[in-house]
């Protein structure tokens, strides 16, 4: 087995704490346990098997070709991995806002990290513009993952790339009422929805968004919401990307900062699942949708990535606090 072939088949565990009491049981499908730690491994891979088919990279050769991506640090993880093992010069152009954990990690990995200014969508400095602008000017491969179809296929699945879709409806024996889950790019979403909703009759597809991206109010009323702010990364947007698709997904369910990172203490102290943010949003949105009564199964979602790259990030910094109170400090034991 290679690194490519190690990615996927991760677990559906059930949250049998957190859930206790609604009508519909709720499971989560833990992606964090991919070899880079996120559900974007599974981005990466396809992004880069589907660029090798077409011929746009070819693997190990001398000198390496390169790869760049504006990334939020998940994907840039994917592809630094993929990356390695397939012979490829990775670089991830980063948002300034991005947890410094992630800036390191991509390092440590081997890639080459620039970090772009705070900017909107429309400026040239937004990190992914950053990233396009330096491809065409360099001759190097974009992964373009918010726009890139191939990022679908990661999650709809392929003969030659094995699906998220496909993997949650084996392991739920073809049984489950809804599927939720948030979006930065949309791959997960619409891949995933449009394999359920062609395999199981009934199901609803949820958007968890968090509050202040404009994702939401755009599947529930066909208008971006207004862009404000949050601290959840990876997921959310003030743009639409090409990746999510309208008719994949039923409506979304709007969640806040404050909710998803309580949630993920809850997700860490009774269910043992050591998460991020962006599985906060996802599990509060699973939860609302678990308590109807007109579902006809269990509810699925996804635990996105690895709370190891949070520790710097002021959530994290304050729950760390609140929990070195904690400590006993014993005194020196004295032999009677």
């Amino acid at each position: 087995m290679d690194l490519i072939e190690a990615i996927g088949n991760t677990p559906m565990i059930e949250l049998k704490h957190v859930a206790v009491g609604l009508p519909n049981r709720v499971f989560v499908k833990c992606e964090y346990l991919n070899p880079g730690g996120s559900i974007k491994d599974r981005t990466a891979r396809a992004l880069i098997l589907d660029a090798e088919v077409r011929g746009l990279l070819v693997p190990h050769r001398t000198p390496p070709m390169t790869i760049i991506e504006g990334t939020a640090g998940n994907t840039g993880v994917g592809l630094a991995l993929v990356a390695a093992s397939r012979g490829y010069r990775c670089i991830c152009v980063l948002p300034e806002r991005v947890a410094v954990d992630k800036r390191v990690a991509l390092l440590q990995l081997g890639a080459e990290v620039f970090i772009a200014k705070a900017a909107g969508i429309k400026s040239p400095d937004n990190f992914r513009n950053v990233a396009a602008r330096l491809a065409e000017e360099n001759g190097w491969f974009l992964a373009n993952q918010f726009h890139n179809p191939a990022n679908l296929d990661a999650h709809y699945g392929t003969t030659a790339i094995p699906g998220t879709g496909p993997e949650v409806f084996e392991q739920m024996g073809g049984v489950l009422g809804a599927f939720v889950s948030a979006a930065g790019t949309g791959g997960t979403i619409s891949g995933v929805g449009r394999f359920l909703k062609e395999h199981v009759p009934g199901v609803q597809i949820v958007l968890a968004d968090p509050i202040g991206s404009g994702l939401g109010e755009w599947i529930n009323t066909g208008q971006l919401g207004p862009d404000g702010p949050f601290t959840v990364e990876g997921i959310g947007s003030a743009s639409v990307p090409s990746n999510l698709k309208k008719p994949s997904v039923d409506y979304a369910e709007k969640v806040g900062d404050a909710e998803a990172y309580a949630m993920v203490e809850r997700l860490v102290k009774e269910e043992g699942l050591t998460v991020g943010g962006s599985t906060g949003v996802n599990v509060v949105a699973a939860l609302r949708v678990a308590a109807r009564t007109d579902l006809k199964g269990p509810v699925v979602t996804i635990a996105c990535d690895q709370w190891d790259r949070y520790r710097s990030t002021p959530w994290m910094k304050a729950w760390e606090a609140k929990e070195v109170e904690k400590l006993v400090f014993l005194a020196p034991y004295r032999a009677p």
